[in-house]
């Protein structure tokens, strides 16, 4: 089993990203999950490396890999690879990275127009790197991603399926989920996670349900007011990535959508899966 999931690959995160327990981690071998510190950035190409790695090394091995996870910018860089931009200018990076979300996505408008036609305004780290890749290339990041490389897709033979159950199911589990977030275990991990002071704007810092909790820890928010925030945040969340699945995948990759908890959900996604 390998992890291409971004919340999980973080050893910070194991209640708050939902990573399978040790005794689940148990049952076969995991790769991928929770090997990361939190106060190192995990990219999408960093982690496209590690998953050739632990894939070529399940086949060695004898080993059918079976990758699992919603990041959809990961599973697309291992795929198709990635656009090979050079190393940005540390002034400029400095100074797109400094700017507020506003401010610098009014100077991608200006400067990449199709960027910021295709990115939320309030997208700070795409929009950040939009501006910082054509202010230090001179190309837009769309126009580098023309000429990607490093991708695996011809490499292998891929069975893909995508989880897509109704959305009241999946509404419902989500404010399940954030619930026993901010259980002990997850109160917990929170407090020691924001003990380290790390920066904000870290991936880790910005996993859902850290912002919330934190509150709750500081007294910024009642419990209530906590939990409510979060299942709003993982719901918002859930739907961005219902969208992307629904239309982003090639058409021939096949989807299930039932409910996962009922009787026959494992036989029939498995039907999908291996025709």
């Amino acid at each position: 089993m390998i992890n291409a999931d971004s919340a999980q690959v973080y050893r910070d995160l194991r209640v708050l990203s939902a990573r399978p327990r040790e005794e689940e981690e148990a049952r076969a071998p995991h790769r991928l999950y929770g090997y990361r510190d939190g106060a190192e950035p995990c990219s999408a190409a960093a982690w496209a490396t590690d998953a050739r790695q632990a894939i070529g090394e399940a086949h060695s091995a004898g080993k059918l890999p079976i990758l699992v996870g919603g990041t959809g910018l990961y599973l697309r860089t291992l795929l198709d690879g990635i656009a090979p931009v050079p190393a940005i200018k540390p002034e400029i990076r400095q100074e797109v990275r400094s700017m507020p979300v506003e401010k610098a996505f009014a100077a991608l408008v200006r400067e990449d127009v199709h960027a910021s036609h295709r990115l939320r305004p309030s997208d700070t780290t795409r929009v950040a790197r939009a501006l910082e890749v054509v202010r230090s290339t001179g190309r837009s990041l769309a126009d580098w991603q023309r000429d990607k490389v490093g991708g695996i897709a011809a490499e292998v033979e891929l069975r893909p399926l995508v989880l897509l159950p109704p959305r009241d199911w999946l509404t419902a589990r989500c404010d399940r989920r954030f619930e026993q977030m901010i259980g002990a275990e997850g109160l917990e991990e929170a407090r020691l996670l924001l003990e380290r002071r790390l920066d904000p704007q870290l991936p880790v810092m910005r996993a859902i349900g850290v912002a919330q909790i934190a509150a709750f820890l500081r007294g910024e928010m009642s419990r209530e007011e906590a939990l409510a925030a979060g299942r709003t945040a993982t719901r918002q969340y859930a739907k961005r990535q219902y969208t992307w699945f629904s239309r982003q995948p090639p058409e021939d990759w096949p989807l299930f959508d039932k409910p996962l908890d009922q009787p026959s959900a494992h036989e029939e996604a498995l039907a999908l899966l291996l025709p």
